[in-house]
């Protein structure tokens, strides 16, 4: 599917735009590669994670991903990668060896930035201190180790496989195997769970001196068993309490909220994400990976793969299960459903250059965002207020046609 950019004027929530433009530059390039196994699937997850049987079929899906990525280069455009993401799943079930190749199989097809980011997801039951030190010698730089709490009792309501000791060793086992950069991701408003509860949480995860916090709050999605059985969860009251006092407690030790759920230390943010959340370019591979890539005629097309491991993983089946290119009057949400996360929000000149369109495109939506409070008076950014953070949902709806 195509955009013709040289098609006249659209209208974009009730505002005149201008045609599709050339990009002057393309954005930054990231690639996010999905590991889709896990020990157990835990009752809250929605993501697009299996239980793994005894043995992995590493040699054949890194097979897989390679070529998988060889039907996108054609979009790359002789861009270097700025970062690479392995999420799932559990991307650390695989061994080094797996990993290693792939990454020299990645870096023979598009070069690295001198400075890439490169991030592993791993959980506290997979950590092995000689398979982490190996990953570090790969060039992994970065893990984000999935805590979620520390707590005996919540971990077992999460369905998580391991206990709090075995958290607290994580992050010291990171950092013995060479890792100064990692993420520890934390949730409230857990079953039952307390002000108390989640601020001791949170007190142990800082103690532990990570560069950066994910800590957001549970939420029961389709498909998952919390939402055909739903646990009793924390009132709105406590929820809120546990919100303003959390990230009370998380700026008092240095650790600044730049966008909905995520507090670095400073200079540390995650620049894979800040790439999304920019409007940036990544390709997906993987089962049910998703991807967003700009092209210089001023198309920007989103694609995902074939969601089922088996399927990606057969030869007589496409990688690829899909491709929409995004229209002009979708432009709008789809850009500040990103960059609106951000706590600073985005300079204003972003938005031409990330998608071909005018600022006169957001006009009419943003005049009436910053008429209700939602989004900054501010010419030179896009960024909510701290109203518009609240209700970012509300603040979107702006920009819909």
């Amino acid at each position: 599917m195509t955009v013709d950019s040289s098609a006249s004027s659209l209208i974009v929530g009730g505002a005149a735009s201008s045609p599709r433009a050339p990009l002057p530059t393309l954005p930054p390039l990231a690639l996010y590669i999905h590991i889709p196994w896990c020990v157990r699937k835990c009752p809250y997850c929605d993501f697009n994670s299996h239980t793994a049987s005894p043995v992995l079929p590493e040699q054949e899906y890194v097979d897989a991903l390679l070529a998988d990525l060889d039907q996108d280069l054609h979009a790359v455009y002789g861009r270097e990668i700025s970062s690479i993401f392995f999420g799932g799943g559990t991307p650390s079930l695989f061994s080094a060896e797996a990993l290693g190749r792939l990454l020299e199989g990645v870096e023979q097809r598009i070069p690295f930035a001198e400075d890439i980011e490169i991030t592993l997801e791993a959980n506290p039951g997979t950590f092995e201190q000689e398979k982490f030190v190996a990953y570090r010698k790969l060039g992994i730089n970065r893990l984000s180790i999935g805590i979620q709490s520390f707590q005996q009792e919540k971990l077992k309501a999460l369905g998580r496989i391991h206990n709090g000791d075995e958290a607290v060793r994580a992050a010291g086992m990171a950092r013995q195997a060479g890792f100064d950069n990692f993420n520890l991701d934390l949730m409230h408003g857990l079953p039952d769970q307390s002000l108390d509860d989640a601020l001791s949480d949170l007190r142990q995860a800082i103690a532990l001196n990570p560069t950066h916090i994910s800590w957001y709050q549970l939420t029961l999605e389709p498909n998952t068993v919390f939402w055909n059985q739903p646990p009793v969860l924390p009132e709105d009251d406590t929820l809120w309490d546990i919100q303003e006092a959390g990230q009370a407690l998380l700026a008092e030790h240095g650790y600044a909220q730049y966008e909905v759920s995520a507090y670095a230390q400073s200079g540390r943010p995650a620049r894979h994400n800040l790439n999304y959340w920019s409007f940036g370019d990544f390709i997906g591979i993987g089962a049910g990976a998703h991807g967003k890539l700009s092209h210089p005629d001023g198309r920007i097309v989103r694609t995902w793969k074939t969601r089922l491991p088996k399927d990606y993983l057969n030869p007589a089946k496409s990688f690829q299960a899909g491709e929409k290119a995004l229209t002009n009057d979708e432009m709008p949400f789809e850009f500040l459903m990103n960059a609106l996360r951000l706590t600073a929000g985005v300079e204003s000149r972003l938005y031409p250059e990330r998608t071909g369109l005018s600022l006169e495109s957001l006009a009419e939506g943003r005049a009436a965002a910053e008429q209700s409070g939602l989004l900054q008076v501010e010419p030179s950014r896009l960024a909510a207020t701290e109203r518009g953070q609240l209700f970012l949902n509300d603040l979107l709806q702006q920009f819909l046609n």
